[in-house]
């Protein structure tokens, strides 16, 4: 591998895309941006292509449930405290509020509308 991380892209699968949508809006405070893909229902989060970091979307597909899956995609924040005391608000489920992680920093686990489990990450 180059000197790259090693994650591009994440797909959270989702049965209400609304739903899914406005849960994410809401928490992590980001607008959507519809993908052209035939077949498949897709919102990508918000992305820029010479940053560093990975981006990905909520995608809706037949035969590809949501929950129940052993991806966990962690999202950045400046304190994920603020994150995740939003999450009740918007219709999800806080796992565990934030924790230390010691020198990586901190971290909470929330479950969205759709079952899925999601991290928080911060710094501080």
């Amino acid at each position: 591998m180059n000197n790259e991380n090693p994650v591009r892209w994440f797909e959270i699968y989702v049965q209400d895309m609304q739903r899914a949508k406005s849960f994410y809006a809401t928490v992590l405070g980001v607008e959507f941006t519809q993908l052209d893909s035939p077949g498949i229902e897709m919102w990508a989060f918000p992305m820029q292509m010479d940053a560093g970091g990975a981006s990905g979307s909520l995608v809706k597909m037949e035969g590809m449930p949501s929950g129940g899956n052993s991806t966990l995609v962690y999202f950045g924040c400046e304190d994920c405290a603020v994150e995740v005391g939003r999450v009740v608000k918007a219709g999800g489920q806080v796992c565990k509020d934030k924790f230390s992680i010691g020198q990586y920093g901190f971290c909470a686990l929330a479950i969205d509308t759709e079952g899925n489990m999601f991290g928080l990450h911060s710094m501080v």
